[in-house]
């Protein structure tokens, strides 16, 4: 499932956590998907009953990616989100999603059970933080492999 509205997410994850699921959030770009993405979402679907995996718009994938990225538009990358067994729901972070309050605001929102990320996910310790501090968890579930990456497979593809 593709959802756009973080409150329509925030219904998807009441509804779940009322039935005693234990909610997994995931973040990131997952522009190309590849193998990598693959292992880490499965990982991140293992740590709990529901994945539900936030991806960056556009504007925020150039912002931190550079300007000739993303390859897929966000509509793009919702689609291939949502066609994967491991997500059980995609949607798009906010826009504005670049300060310690943004993340304080989306983590006390939402509250996931496990927050689910990669061993070299940046700012590390502080989503560690804002995440315990809403009651949830951060979870490394997945040893970054830097023989793959979407970077390098489109610098190989040039």
């Amino acid at each position: 499932m593709k959802l756009t509205n973080l409150d329509k997410v925030k219904i998807f994850v009441n509804k779940h956590k009322q039935s005693s699921k234990s909610i997994v959030l995931a973040t990131g770009v997952f522009d190309v998907l590849h193998q990598e993405h693959n292992n880490f979402l499965s990982l991140a679907k293992q740590a709990g009953d529901i994945l539900i995996v936030g991806l960056e718009t556009d504007s925020r994938v150039k912002a931190i990616k550079g300007s000739n990225r993303p390859i897929n538009n966000q509509n793009q990358r919702l689609e291939n989100m949502s066609q994967t067994k491991s997500a059980d729901l995609a949607f798009l972070l906010p826009e504005k999603f670049d300060q310690q309050q943004d993340w304080e605001n989306f983590i006390s929102y939402l509250r996931p059970n496990i927050y689910a990320v990669s061993s070299h996910t940046k700012w590390l310790e502080n989503k560690r933080k804002i995440t315990e501090k809403f009651g949830g968890k951060l979870k490394i579930v997945h040893q970054h492999n830097p023989k793959l990456s979407t970077t390098k497979i489109i610098k190989n593809q040039n």
